[in-house]
Protein backbone atom coordinates (compact mmCIF):
# COMPACT_ATOMS: atom_id res chain seq x y z
CA UNK A 1 0.00 0.00 0.00
CA UNK A 2 1.03 3.50 -0.82
CA UNK A 3 1.48 6.36 1.51
CA UNK A 4 -1.32 7.83 -0.36
CA UNK A 5 -3.18 4.72 -0.16
CA UNK A 6 -2.73 4.57 3.21
CA UNK A 7 -4.36 7.94 3.20
CA UNK A 8 -6.74 7.12 1.53
CA UNK A 9 -10.50 7.82 2.92
CA UNK A 10 -12.63 4.35 3.24
CA UNK A 11 -16.14 4.39 1.25
CA UNK A 12 -18.97 2.29 3.37
CA UNK A 13 -21.80 1.78 1.22
CA UNK A 14 -25.03 0.49 2.84
CA UNK A 15 -27.29 -0.90 0.61
CA UNK A 16 -31.13 -0.42 0.39
CA UNK A 17 -33.85 1.37 -1.36
CA UNK A 18 -35.05 4.91 -0.44
CA UNK A 19 -38.31 5.80 0.85
CA UNK A 20 -40.79 5.37 3.63
CA UNK A 21 -42.57 1.86 2.49
CA UNK A 22 -38.98 0.38 2.03
CA UNK A 23 -37.06 1.48 5.39
CA UNK A 24 -37.90 -1.90 7.86
CA UNK A 25 -37.19 -4.55 4.56
CA UNK A 26 -34.96 -7.34 4.11
CA UNK A 27 -33.30 -5.44 1.73
CA UNK A 28 -32.41 -2.41 3.63
CA UNK A 29 -30.85 -4.06 5.67
CA UNK A 30 -27.77 -2.07 4.53
CA UNK A 31 -29.28 1.26 5.22
CA UNK A 32 -30.05 -0.46 8.88
CA UNK A 33 -26.35 -0.81 9.47
CA UNK A 34 -25.27 2.77 7.67
CA UNK A 35 -27.48 4.39 10.18
CA UNK A 36 -26.08 3.30 13.04
CA UNK A 37 -22.47 3.39 12.13
CA UNK A 38 -23.39 7.52 11.77
CA UNK A 39 -24.86 7.31 14.84
CA UNK A 40 -21.88 5.92 16.29
CA UNK A 41 -19.59 8.36 14.63
CA UNK A 42 -21.75 11.17 15.55
CA UNK A 43 -22.80 12.40 12.38
CA UNK A 44 -25.84 12.93 10.63
CA UNK A 45 -26.70 11.50 7.21
CA UNK A 46 -27.03 14.65 4.18
CA UNK A 47 -27.51 15.12 0.85
CA UNK A 48 -24.61 14.78 -1.93
CA UNK A 49 -24.71 15.96 -5.12
CA UNK A 50 -24.11 12.35 -5.83
CA UNK A 51 -27.30 10.86 -5.45
CA UNK A 52 -26.41 9.67 -2.22
CA UNK A 53 -27.16 10.83 1.36
CA UNK A 54 -23.23 10.69 3.01
CA UNK A 55 -21.43 11.38 6.75
CA UNK A 56 -17.94 12.36 6.85
CA UNK A 57 -16.14 11.26 9.90
CA UNK A 58 -13.67 8.99 11.46
CA UNK A 59 -13.45 5.74 12.94
CA UNK A 60 -10.93 3.51 15.12
CA UNK A 61 -8.77 4.30 18.01
CA UNK A 62 -6.64 7.65 18.23
CA UNK A 63 -3.48 7.15 16.19
CA UNK A 64 -2.47 4.71 13.17
CA UNK A 65 -5.46 2.78 13.00
CA UNK A 66 -7.81 5.99 13.20
CA UNK A 67 -9.46 6.03 9.65
CA UNK A 68 -11.16 8.61 7.65
CA UNK A 69 -14.53 7.33 6.63
CA UNK A 70 -17.83 8.59 4.10
CA UNK A 71 -20.26 6.28 5.06
CA UNK A 72 -23.15 6.37 2.09
CA UNK A 73 -26.56 5.63 1.29
CA UNK A 74 -27.46 5.89 -1.95
CA UNK A 75 -30.69 7.31 -2.84
CA UNK A 76 -31.41 5.80 -6.29
CA UNK A 77 -32.90 2.38 -6.30
CA UNK A 78 -30.92 -0.50 -5.50
CA UNK A 79 -30.46 -1.62 -8.92
CA UNK A 80 -28.81 1.53 -9.53
CA UNK A 81 -27.03 1.43 -7.03
CA UNK A 82 -23.36 1.86 -8.84
CA UNK A 83 -24.09 5.52 -10.45
CA UNK A 84 -24.24 6.90 -6.94
CA UNK A 85 -20.98 4.69 -5.58
CA UNK A 86 -18.95 5.70 -8.65
CA UNK A 87 -19.78 8.99 -8.56
CA UNK A 88 -18.73 9.18 -4.43
CA UNK A 89 -15.40 7.16 -5.26
CA UNK A 90 -14.48 10.11 -7.86
CA UNK A 91 -15.45 12.52 -5.67
CA UNK A 92 -13.44 11.43 -2.51
CA UNK A 93 -10.71 9.82 -4.40
CA UNK A 94 -11.23 6.52 -3.06
CA UNK A 95 -9.23 3.30 -3.98
CA UNK A 96 -11.74 0.52 -5.29
CA UNK A 97 -10.43 -1.50 -2.52
CA UNK A 98 -11.35 0.52 0.00
CA UNK A 99 -15.25 0.28 -0.50
CA UNK A 100 -17.20 -1.31 1.56
CA UNK A 101 -20.79 -2.62 0.75
CA UNK A 102 -23.18 -3.55 3.52
CA UNK A 103 -26.25 -6.06 1.75
CA UNK A 104 -28.53 -8.59 2.66
CA UNK A 105 -27.78 -11.73 1.34
CA UNK A 106 -30.09 -14.96 0.86
CA UNK A 107 -27.60 -17.78 0.75
CA UNK A 108 -26.79 -17.12 4.34
CA UNK A 109 -28.66 -17.82 7.60
CA UNK A 110 -30.38 -15.52 8.84
CA UNK A 111 -28.25 -12.92 11.15
CA UNK A 112 -24.93 -14.27 10.35
CA UNK A 113 -22.27 -12.04 8.79
CA UNK A 114 -19.48 -13.24 5.98
CA UNK A 115 -16.60 -10.40 4.81
CA UNK A 116 -15.32 -10.93 1.82
CA UNK A 117 -13.25 -9.50 -0.76
CA UNK A 118 -14.24 -9.51 -4.50
CA UNK A 119 -16.78 -12.42 -5.98
CA UNK A 120 -19.88 -12.47 -7.79
CA UNK A 121 -22.96 -10.98 -6.83
CA UNK A 122 -25.04 -13.74 -6.82
CA UNK A 123 -28.15 -12.43 -8.05
CA UNK A 124 -28.10 -8.97 -5.70
CA UNK A 125 -28.97 -6.54 -8.14
CA UNK A 126 -26.97 -3.65 -5.94
CA UNK A 127 -23.98 -5.65 -6.27
CA UNK A 128 -24.81 -6.39 -10.17
CA UNK A 129 -24.45 -2.94 -10.37
CA UNK A 130 -21.71 -2.41 -8.92
CA UNK A 131 -19.60 -4.53 -10.10
CA UNK A 132 -20.71 -2.99 -13.78
CA UNK A 133 -19.56 0.11 -12.76
CA UNK A 134 -16.88 -0.64 -10.65
CA UNK A 135 -15.20 -4.02 -10.44
CA UNK A 136 -15.91 -6.54 -8.08
CA UNK A 137 -12.79 -5.75 -6.37
CA UNK A 138 -14.23 -3.97 -3.26
CA UNK A 139 -14.88 -5.82 -0.04
CA UNK A 140 -18.63 -6.69 1.18
CA UNK A 141 -19.79 -7.17 4.46
CA UNK A 142 -23.04 -9.81 3.79
CA UNK A 143 -25.55 -9.87 6.15
CA UNK A 144 -27.94 -13.47 5.89
CA UNK A 145 -31.80 -12.66 5.80
CA UNK A 146 -32.31 -16.33 4.69
CA UNK A 147 -34.44 -18.11 2.43
CA UNK A 148 -37.66 -17.20 1.26
CA UNK A 149 -40.27 -20.12 3.01
CA UNK A 150 -42.68 -22.22 0.57
CA UNK A 151 -42.94 -20.88 -3.14
CA UNK A 152 -42.17 -17.32 -2.15
CA UNK A 153 -40.36 -15.56 -4.91
CA UNK A 154 -37.12 -13.65 -3.90
CA UNK A 155 -38.28 -10.48 -5.20
CA UNK A 156 -41.42 -10.62 -2.53
CA UNK A 157 -39.42 -11.71 0.54
CA UNK A 158 -36.45 -8.94 0.17
CA UNK A 159 -38.93 -6.18 -0.38
CA UNK A 160 -40.96 -7.47 2.61
CA UNK A 161 -40.48 -6.40 6.21
CA UNK A 162 -38.42 -8.68 9.10
CA UNK A 163 -40.76 -11.12 10.58
CA UNK A 164 -41.67 -10.61 13.99
CA UNK A 165 -39.52 -13.11 15.57
CA UNK A 166 -36.27 -11.94 13.19
CA UNK A 167 -37.14 -8.47 14.60
CA UNK A 168 -36.62 -9.67 17.89
CA UNK A 169 -33.15 -10.10 17.28
CA UNK A 170 -32.54 -7.59 13.82
CA UNK A 171 -31.20 -4.87 16.77
CA UNK A 172 -28.06 -7.51 17.89
CA UNK A 173 -27.29 -8.38 14.23
CA UNK A 174 -27.34 -4.88 12.81
CA UNK A 175 -24.98 -3.93 15.84
CA UNK A 176 -22.92 -6.75 15.45
CA UNK A 177 -23.04 -6.43 11.49
CA UNK A 178 -21.73 -2.09 12.50
CA UNK A 179 -19.09 -3.73 14.40
CA UNK A 180 -17.96 -6.18 11.46
CA UNK A 181 -17.50 -2.94 8.84
CA UNK A 182 -15.79 -1.39 11.89
CA UNK A 183 -13.23 -3.89 12.30
CA UNK A 184 -12.55 -4.42 8.09
CA UNK A 185 -11.68 -0.62 7.72
CA UNK A 186 -9.64 -0.77 10.88
CA UNK A 187 -7.50 -4.17 11.26
CA UNK A 188 -8.42 -5.25 7.41
CA UNK A 189 -10.02 -7.92 6.07
CA UNK A 190 -7.87 -11.20 7.44
CA UNK A 191 -8.64 -10.22 11.23
CA UNK A 192 -12.27 -9.21 11.20
CA UNK A 193 -13.02 -12.33 9.11
CA UNK A 194 -11.49 -14.36 11.57
CA UNK A 195 -13.49 -12.45 14.73
CA UNK A 196 -17.14 -12.44 12.33
CA UNK A 197 -17.33 -15.19 9.83
CA UNK A 198 -19.09 -17.43 12.09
Amino acid sequence: MTTDDANAPWLIVGLGNPGPEYTANRHNVGFMVADLLAERMGGRFKAHKARAQVVEGRIGPPGPLNRRVVLAKPMSYMNLSGGPVTALRDFYKVPVANIVAIHDELDIDYGVLRLKLGGGDNGHNGLKSITKSLGADYHRVRFGIGRPPGRMQVADFVLKDFSSTERKELGYFVDRAADAAEALVIEGLERAQSTYNS
